[in-house]
């Protein structure tokens, strides 16, 4: 038959019709009996099946089952319905399929044939002429791509949006959860909303800070003063980190193809930890040292303090250090990571629709500060505001901002106590000699007859016994190397509130409605340490934060529009997105899904001949009890249930086990060597 006497396939759709879209009936199998290789297949099944419930099943259960009857019509059509709809009309797709192409190779060829005279097709010419380096799509393949991804943002951004607004409806309040979804909410270090000091019932103000770890950086960051030699030797160590991690995985397929257990987590870290050695030493002064076996000692050398500037006097671009700074330059690694993550906030608020006013990039500091409007007196702004600072932080910078931070600390425990004192000595000086005003003086009145008392019983007095409490704050638990190294200032900072309201009570009570002079001062000194006090609450305590990335976002926003708020969320879950690789669990991310499907009791049989009578007898009691229960599973006691028999392990004699699943090697067809996202580990 020609191959342009074929019916075309896709013109065609009907159930019978040989080569139909979705027929049962194709010209390539040369009209062979499809009927009768059918009837054969589902009756062999069938009866291999009846056969082997005879062979297994108790004879008073068999009679219930009526095998002969009923449940041979039932597998019967089972098989039809199943096998020969879905299998039979896939195989005729195929086979369809396979047929037009061939045709359309066939019509090609003919008409390469027929029509000598015709050049050849652009594709083969470019080819011959010149190869794939020559003509290439490379650039308008660049395009589309860039094309799709702007289209995926906009879209990705639209399906944020709806997500939060939808999570604020079905919450009917704002909480931290409508900014940070759980992918990311582990790199909150403080989220915390108050009402606004000028307006408090229609105005809410919102701290947010993230901390994004340098090893959960996409981009790793550098500081602009760091010297060319770190970076070298930084791009050297994830070197050899590589090149470790394929002798791990080398060995790991190893073990596979020859039926071994993988490596735990354990074994493979110590594994590489016994590879160190072999890549690198300690030796520094030595040039055939293993740390120099990809880049000289010599070149090492004259990298030694070189920075990102080169004094203008010493410079010469004939130099081997200048020349070794330039190529590091070209690559921009110094720059790279930092500059990423400007380029994603300003062009993330951009297509938010949310413009900023003031943008200071202070790029040797590392540091970001972005408003949406450049006036800072908060009396002159509108109630819709935000100001973002993004920082980067090392660990020389960190122990700095804690050494700040608790000298600031220690200056507010010293002016209210200052002030704490003042009051009191205004207090003791206000008080009649003769009259009893508070408890202190009750118990100084009557000190005296408890003192007698005290005498008689042999008991100390008040006034002879510690006091460890000072009836503010309760008694404080001594310091560990814990508390020492990470001070959370709990403690201080929840005495000094106490205080404070304390103090404000006290003149209450000692002026009532009077404001002499010394009211209006203790009042206002007391009022300026509170607003102070409750600033620098509010900021981050450095003790919280890691080395990395630093993201510090101040928004205010009227509460029931929560415009900036809902904004905001959508982008601060894209700059996460897009500059942090998340939280990495190293235990699940080289979790196998081969360890959790190589189980013994997943390879099920049904009990043998052999298997001991009582349980035999208990097993047919048990489906008696659910036959007689009409199907409910509910009615068969736990103990009375048929337990799954292991199946016999590799080596030994299968017998007639019917095996569930079957990958090479106890692996699930499809899954291979790749990691698994998650699941817990088989123990």
């Amino acid at each position: 038959m020609a191959a342009m006497d074929l019916p075309k396939s896709p013109n065609v759709f009907h159930p019978e019709k040989p080569s139909a879209v979705g027929s049962r009936n194709s010209l390539a199998q040369e009209y062979r009996d499809q009927q009768k290789e059918v009837n054969q297949l589902l009756e062999e099944e069938t009866n291999k099946i009846i056969h082997h419930l005879t062979a297994r099943l108790p004879k008073d259960v068999l009679e219930r089952l009526d095998v002969m009857g009923g449940l041979k019509e039932k597998l019967y059509n089972y098989f039809n319905q199943n096998y020969q709809n879905m299998f039979n009309r896939y195989m005729v797709t195929s086979e369809d399929e396979m047929v037009k192409k061939v045709r359309n190779f066939i019509d090609g060829e003919e008409t390469k044939v027929l029509a000598r005279y015709t050049p050849k097709e652009v594709a083969d010419l470019l080819d011959a002429v010149g190869g794939a380096d020559k003509f290439n799509t490379g650039e308008i393949e660049k395009s589309m791509v860039n094309m799709y991804g702007h289209l995926q943002g906009h879209i990705q951004r639209g399906v944020n949006e709806l997500e939060s607004l939808t999570n604020s409806i079905l919450r009917q309040k704002t909480d931290t959860g409508a900014f940070i979804r759980g992918e990311n909410a582990y790199s909150i270090v403080k989220c915390a909303f108050k009402d606004n000091i000028s307006k408090p019932k229609t105005v809410t103000d919102v701290k947010l800070s993230v901390n994004i770890l340098d090893s959960e950086l996409i981009s790793p960051i550098f500081h602009y003063q760091i010297t060319v030699e770190y970076l070298i030797k930084d791009l050297l160590s994830k070197h050899l980190i590589d090149e470790m991690d394929k002798e791990i995985e080398k060995l790991k397929d190893e073990r596979i193809d020859q039926g071994l257990e993988e490596l735990s987590d354990s074994e493979i870290l110590f594994s590489k930890i016994g590879r160190v050695e072999s890549y690198t030493d300690d030796n520094k002064d030595d040039p055939k040292s293993k740390r120099y076996k990809l880049i000289a000692k010599s070149i090492m050398d004259r990298l030694v303090d070189l920075r990102a500037e080169i004094d203008p006097e010493s410079f010469d671009a004939m130099n081997v250090r200048e020349n070794l700074k330039k190529l590091i330059d070209i690559e921009n690694i110094r720059n790279r990571g930092f500059n990423t993550a400007i380029n994603s906030i300003t062009s993330i608020l951009d297509t938010s629709r949310m413009g900023y006013q003031y943008i200071e990039n202070l790029k040797n500091a590392r540091e970001l500060v972005l408003r949406e409007y450049e006036d800072t007196d908060t009396e002159n702004l509108p109630d819709e505001r935000y100001q973002v600072k993004l920082r980067y932080l090392d660990n020389a910078q960190l122990i700095e901002e804690r050494k700040a931070y608790d000298v600031q600390m220690k200056s507010f425990e010293t002016e209210i106590q200052h002030i704490w004192d003042l009051l009191f000595v205004i207090y003791e000086d206000t008080k009649s000699s003769f009259s009893v005003s508070d408890f202190n003086d009750l118990a100084k009145k009557k000190k005296g007859r408890i003192g007698r008392t005290k005498e008689k019983t042999g008991e100390p007095v008040y006034e002879d016994i510690d006091k460890v409490w000072d009836e503010i704050s309760f008694v404080k638990p001594a310091e560990t190397e814990v508390e020492r190294l990470n001070r959370t200032y709990l403690y201080e900072k929840d005495k000094i509130r106490q205080r404070i309201v304390i103090m404000r009570n006290k003149m209450k009570a000692m002026y009532d409605y009077q404001y002499p002079i010394e009211r209006r001062v203790l009042e206002e000194r007391l009022k300026f340490l509170e607003k102070e006090y409750y600033k620098f609450d509010y900021m981050i305590n450095p003790y919280h934060v890691q080395p990395g990335l630093f993201l510090d976002v101040d928004i205010t926003s009227i509460k029931r529009k929560k415009t900036t708020l809902n904004a905001m969320a959508n982008v601060l879950n894209e700059f996460l997105h897009g500059v942090s690789k998340g939280f990495q669990d190293a235990a699940f991310a080289s979790f196998s899904r081969r360890r959790s499907t190589v189980r013994e009791d997943i390879n099920q049989s049904f009990s043998s001949a052999e298997e001991d009578s009582s349980r035999q007898a208990s097993s047919g009691s048990a489906y008696l009890d659910l036959i007689n229960s009409g199907g409910e599973a509910a009615s068969v006691s736990e103990a009375a249930k048929p337990k799954a028999i292991a199946a016999p392990k590799r080596g030994r004699k299968a017998g007639v086990a019917v095996k569930s699943g079957g990958g090479k090697r106890g692996r699930k067809p499809g899954s291979g060597r790749g990691r698994s996202g998650g699941g817990l580990r088989e123990v």
